[in-house]
């Protein structure tokens, strides 16, 4: 987008909010999310919009402090006994769901079981569990195999996939299949009714939800106080169209500010501009690991010398270096598990012809690489137009395949050629909190199809992962996440593109906000 695009729409845009007669003033919050919440079901996505509506209308048994230290959250506690083998976890009382049914533990552990088929640290938990089960309706009981010491950062985790409790009636028939129905028992309520696809998706305060009584508010622990009747997401894809509507009060938090935009909305005294993810967002190119050419391990380890990460970085964050890092690892900079190792191989100087050569030693003939673009997601799609033109110039044979965001979610997911709907590579971002460690990282696994879509396999990377779950202590874990880097560049499962720091816009008047992503609860508005 131009800025001079912008202000010409600034002068004369107006954003009609359908649901601006409905509700009005301080009782209502209207946001403009990155993309709609296509998917509703958050194990079956890692897209921020469905993480976003997990957490307005879920709750988890554990949250994360602003430190990262898991608390007490739908839990009242817990004890250990048998030398930490045998956890007991007790359910706060009064416990809804949002159909009024109370939460019970048979709930939370069909949840639990369903959350550990597809997430890395749940697969590891439930691989660690001899029993897991509900002698009550308000004990949650893990009888392990041996200890597993990150058991409540495991219950706690806030990066997809989340594991939030569900009504085990909504998955009762068949844990595997996606659940299309929004009944969580969080501060609020998903309204279905007024879900105009592509438009709006709307939150009701759910009354029966109790906070906790203690602890202080931060990130997804504390109490969680629902101080705002409604809330609105109001999808607007056309960016100046956001951007006025912010600066004008017609919506209220304007997500993905983009950097052409910063400098015209800033002028608004009304209008804060900030960032709630001190990790920022991580760049992720991935490598269809099943198809031609990137099945090749040869052929990923020469691709590394393409990707120039300050290009990237400056396509998706501008060009002041102090909003973007361009020598970023497979673990957030911000993470005590961030290092040097083997960083060479993206930080030596680039050489296209070099990497054109070692390319062709490694087999590749010239196939075409079908490079998957999410054209409306506009760090998504910067990210594909450098990175495209990158492998060009190292002799790749490149087509761009343009696609909105719903159709990547689901062309992603296709493990066929690039001539049967699938793909080569793409790129998406994460935020830095999912690359913190390696029980977050979806993609660092290496467990063939289960893993996420590129689907890479190395047994390597998984056998030093459930070595830094077991690991005794944090040098240890540290020593561990540098072998983890080190053997990454050499199965290449993706490339590292760079860290950038997001933005966002937001009226004055909302007081209240929590770092970490967009947080609903808590926020209030004067």
């Amino acid at each position: 987008m131009k800025r001079r695009h912008f202000l010409q729409a600034a002068g004369a845009a107006t954003f009609a909010a359908p649901s601006l007669a409905q509700a009005q003033g301080s009782r209502v919050i209207r946001f403009k999310p990155n993309a709609d919440a296509t998917i509703l079901d958050p194990l079956f996505s890692t897209a921020f919009s469905t993480r976003y509506l997990a957490l307005l209308s879920y709750d988890m048994l554990y949250g994360l402090d602003d430190a990262l230290n898991p608390q007490p959250q739908m839990a009242a506690g817990h004890v250990t006994e048998e030398d930490g083998r045998l956890w007991r976890i007790t359910l706060r009382e009064g416990l809804r769901f949002h159909d009024n049914e109370p939460v019970r533990a048979s709930d939370c552990v069909a949840s639990l079981r369903r959350w550990g088929r597809v997430d890395v640290m749940g697969q590891m938990l439930m691989a660690a569990t001899d029993e897991l089960s509900a002698p009550d309706d308000r004990t949650i009981l893990f009888r392990l195999k041996h200890r597993f010491p990150l058991l409540l950062h495991a219950l706690a985790k806030s990066t997809s996939y989340i594991p939030v409790m569900m009504p085990e009636r909504l998955f009762a028939a068949d844990p595997t299949k996606q659940v299309m129905e929004v009944v969580g028992s969080g501060p609020y309520r998903y309204v279905a009714n007024e879900r105009l696809n592509g438009a709006r998706s709307v939150w009701q305060k759910f009354d029966g939800y109790v906070p906790r009584p203690d602890g202080v508010p931060q990130f997804t622990s504390g109490p969680k106080r629902a101080f705002i009747e409604r809330v609105e997401w109001q999808i607007i894809p056309d960016h100046s169209t956001a951007a006025a509507a912010v600066v004008s009060g017609e919506i209220d938090w304007y997500e993905d500010l983009l950097l052409d935009l910063l400098p015209v909305v800033r002028r608004e005294r009304n209008v804060v501009v900030g960032s709630y993810n001190p990790a920022g967002n991580m760049g992720i190119l991935r490598l269809n690991h099943l198809q031609p050419p990137f099945d090749s391990p040869a052929i990923r380890r020469a691709l590394l010398g393409a990707v120039n990460q300050a290009e990237i970085m400056t396509a998706v964050a501008g060009n002041d270096p102090a909003l973007w890092n361009g020598k970023v690892g497979v673990f957030c900079p911000n993470s005590p598990m961030a290092s040097d190792a083997g960083m060479e191989a993206l930080t030596s100087p680039r050489d296209p012809a070099r990497v054109r050569s070692a390319l062709q030693a490694a087999g590749y003939k010239g196939e075409k690489i079908g490079f998957l673009s999410a054209v409306n997601f506009g760090t998504m799609a910067r990210q594909v137009d450098v990175a495209a033109d990158q492998f060009s110039r190292a002799g790749l044979n490149v087509e761009v395949i343009p696609v909105d965001f719903g159709v990547w979610l689901q062309r992603r997911a296709n493990r066929g050629p690039v001539d049967q709907g699938g793909w080569s590579c793409t790129t998406t971002l994460l935020p830095g909190l999912d690359l913190w460690d390696p029980t977050s990282h979806l993609a660092l696994r290496g467990n063939g199809l289960s893993a996420w879509p590129g689907w890479p396999t190395s047994e390597a990377l998984e056998t030093l992962r459930a070595q830094w779950v077991e690991a005794p202590d944090q040098p240890a874990r540290q020593a561990i996440a540098r072998r983890l880097q080190e053997q990454a560049f050499i199965d290449v499962p993706y490339i590292p593109t760079g860290q950038w720091r997001d933005l966002t816009a937001y009226r004055r008047n909302l007081t209240g906000m929590l770092t970490g992503m967009p947080l609903f609860y808590n926020l209030q508005k004067g």
